[in-house]
């Protein structure tokens, strides 16, 4: 992972993390992070929250890797790492300011991931790329991990990648999909039709999985399954939803770049602390 090597609290995460617990520190922490601003990529952080927190919870520190390809998506590795004590108060503080580490939307300098960048569809050429590179090497490899969404799939980069991967038998690279149906023009179902997902990666020679994304459960169990996969590599089809988790946004809220002003983010922020008390 890349991690900052001068502070010892960001080598190891703690040991025994609760996944379901981490999901809902994400979800707090990345609106305490968009707040000031009044505005930002929260939803990102709501659809894939168990995603993020079921993949942190499984990482191998120092041998695996995880890749987050759509750049605005980076708000809940941030959010995680916050939660896990990877990154300080302070650091969080200062997302999508200027002089930031902390981008709003990732780029090479990024901390806590290993790739990302500002163009969606290259995250999965990437983790082909790395994976491919560990096969080569030999010996007892570690896992790639990749967070794409399902915009990026409108994409020919994502397919040729796709199909690489299957060519080269990368079964340790295991792809977590959040296919939230959202990008900045409006539903992706009304812009360029995906479906059949399952289908199409079924028959580009990948192991599927197809499971509610917030169920975490079945988000756990569906990485346990790809893991155990020996000869294909593997995604998780994840459907979720740019509101979930917040009952106080209103109906019309626009999931891609949520509009935070101070009384909504307070209400917020209760909520989702009310939430972590109960778990």
């Amino acid at each position: 992972m890349n991690i900052d090597l001068e502070s010892p609290v960001r080598r190891q995460p703690p040991a025994d993390i609760d996944p379901r617990r981490l999901a809902a520190q994400i979800r707090l922490e990345a609106t305490r992070m968009v707040a000031p601003q009044g505005f930002g990529y929260l939803g990102q952080a709501l659809s894939s929250a168990e995603q993020v927190a079921a993949v942190f919870a499984d990482l191998d520190w120092d041998r695996d890797r995880f890749v987050c390809s759509p750049g605005h998506y980076i708000i809940a590795p941030y959010a995680a790492a916050g939660a896990l004590g990877l990154l300080s108060r302070e650091e969080l503080d200062s997302y999508g300011k200027n002089g930031s580490s902390l981008e709003a939307i990732g780029t090479e300098s990024s901390p806590i991931v290993d790739y990302t960048c500002g163009s969606l569809g290259q995250g999965l050429s990437a983790a082909a790329g790395f994976a491919l590179a560990d096969k080569l090497r030999g010996g007892d490899a570690g896992r790639v991990f990749a967070l794409i969404s399902d915009g990026e799939l409108e994409e020919g980069q994502t397919w040729e990648a796709a199909i690489f991967a299957a060519h080269h038998g990368l079964d340790r690279m295991i792809v977590i999909l959040d296919a939230n149906d959202s990008q900045v023009d409006g539903p992706i179902s009304a812009i360029t039709t995906l479906e059949p997902m399952r289908e199409k990666w079924e028959s580009f020679g990948w192991h599927v999985a197809d499971i509610d994304g917030h169920d975490i459960d079945a988000v756990v169990t569906a990485l346990r399954k790809a893991d155990a996969e020996a000869a294909k590599p593997s995604v998780l089809i994840c459907r979720t939803s740019t509101v979930h988790g917040l009952d106080c946004l209103p109906e019309d809220a626009d999931g891609h770049f949520i509009k935070l002003p101070p009384q909504l983010a307070a209400a917020a922020e209760a909520e989702l602390t009310r939430t972590l008390e109960t778990l």
